[in-house]
């Protein structure tokens, strides 16, 4: 198959590098910060668009809401040849003291979705690539940014997330939960790729906070405001890679 079915792009159409937040509209944000920027493809919760940061090629692509989505996101980013991701997202603080606009720099995802299990089992680990991890870390000392290093949750029902859930990541030491990273870091261990993910909290569980409650917008001024210092973070890592 040339042309991927879902996100419309075929071998040689993208970089080597993509970053993928979940929002479509935080591509444009991402390319924003970068030059030469040109949309190849738009289709369902996937856009794509090529540009260059500091001179290095990056592609950014969305991938929507969940693992099932991030998954087809990375295996046909993978089958047209991308080889590093880099997942640029949001998350829901588990640990009190962790404030809304921190970034969280993933050192591994707990397994809390249907995606991967239909790949491995859950006893696989789901860890990001140890290059791309140190990129982020680095990136972040580079702009002077403090950031929680740590494992994450994923989970497939936001609307599923009860005190008796928060409760158990808490107790383990789970920093945050989103709903990504998981799939994207197994998709690219078990193809022989790299992944990383940083994500910027936009709630705490723990402290009783959730995005979109008491603002028009989705994220909190502050989260919104320190995703764009997120997406520096990220492609500065991307650069160094």
């Amino acid at each position: 198959m040339a042309k991927q079915p879902h996100l419309l792009v075929e071998p040689g159409d993208l970089n080597d590098i993509a970053l993928l937040p979940g929002d479509p509209g935080r591509v444009d944000r991402i390319a924003g910060q970068c030059t030469n920027a040109e949309t190849v493809a738009e289709n369902r919760e996937y856009k794509l668009v090529n540009a260059e940061y500091e001179g290095t090629p990056v592609t950014i692509c969305s991938t929507g809401i969940g693992s099932p989505s991030a998954a087809i996101a990375v295996e046909e980013l993978a089958a047209v040849g991308v080889e590093t991701f880099i997942r640029v997202g949001t998350t829901g603080a588990l640990q009190s003291g962790i404030e809304i606009g921190d970034m969280v720099v993933a050192t591994g995802a707990a397994k809390d979705e249907g995606t991967t299990g239909r790949y491995e089992s859950d006893a696989v680990p789901a860890v990001p690539e140890y290059e791309v991890l140190s990129a982020l870390v680095d990136g972040a000392e580079t702009n002077d940014e403090d950031v929680h290093v740590g494992a994450v949750a994923t989970d497939d029902a936001f609307y599923a997330e009860t005190e008796e859930y928060v409760d158990s990541w808490e107790a383990a030491g789970i920093l945050a939960v989103e709903m990504e990273a998981a799939a994207i870091f197994t998709l690219a261990r078990r193809k022989g790729l790299a992944a990383g993910a940083i994500c910027t909290v936009d709630g705490n569980l723990v402290e009783g906070t959730q995005k979109g409650e008491t603002d028009d917008d989705e994220l909190p001024d502050k989260a919104n405001n320190n995703v764009e210092r997120a997406i520096t973070i990220s492609l500065d890592a991307a650069a160094s890679l």
